[in-house]
This record gives C-alpha cells, structure tokens and sequence, in this order.
C-alpha cells in the first residue's frame, strides 16, 4: 500500500515538528501508512513541483496562507485545511490525525 503524504505547513517549518512527531507515533500505532512532513510557507511551492501530496494543513499561525495554496490543490482533489486552535495548542497529534484521514476519504 502507498504511503498518503500529509503535509503541514507553518512559519518557519519548526513550530510544527512536535506535532508532526506526535501525528507518526499515532500513526504507527494504528499502523497506517502515512508520510508526515513539515514544511515553512516559503518552501511549498518548490516542493510541489517534484512531488505530490494527499493533503496539506496549515498551522493556526499561516492560516492567511490558505487563499494562496487553496486554489493550486483544490482542482487537484487535494484539501487544504487549517488545523483547529485547540488541536495545534494541545499537540493533539491523534485528533490532527484522524481529521486528516478524513479529508482524504472525501477527496
């Protein structure tokens, strides 16, 4: 089975790695295939053009980012979601988790 790439994005690229960190321990324990990443908002663009990813969510922080990065992936069938407050503030890496599973579901 094929990973699904959950990318999310912030600032800096930093503030988001204990999250991020949290979202693969839980999906390692459910044992789903995903790849998780964090990237700052200067550096998506670059890497959209080499690869593909299933669904990008943006901090709390970048949230103004949206109307930049919704219009390139939306034709795409790709969500792009700002994660909510309490979930980021709490580093509630299962409940970010099962949000993004289900985006994917309804692409």
């Amino acid at each position: 089975m094929e990973k699904k790439k959950i990318m999310v994005v912030c600032s800096a690229g930093m503030s988001t790695s204990l999250l991020v960190s949290n979202m693969e321990k839980a999906a390692k324990s459910k044992q789903l295939p995903f790849e998780i990443f964090a990237l700052s908002g200067s550096d998506v663009n670059t890497y959209l053009e080499e690869k593909e990813i299933d669904v990008m969510l943006l901090g709390p922080q970048v949230r103004f980012m949206k109307k930049q990065f919704a219009p390139l992936l939306e034709p795409k069938g790709i969500p792009v979601e700002v994660i909510s407050m309490k979930d980021y503030g709490l580093m509630d890496g299962e409940s970010v988790l099962a949000w993004a599973d289900k985006l994917m579901e309804n692409q």
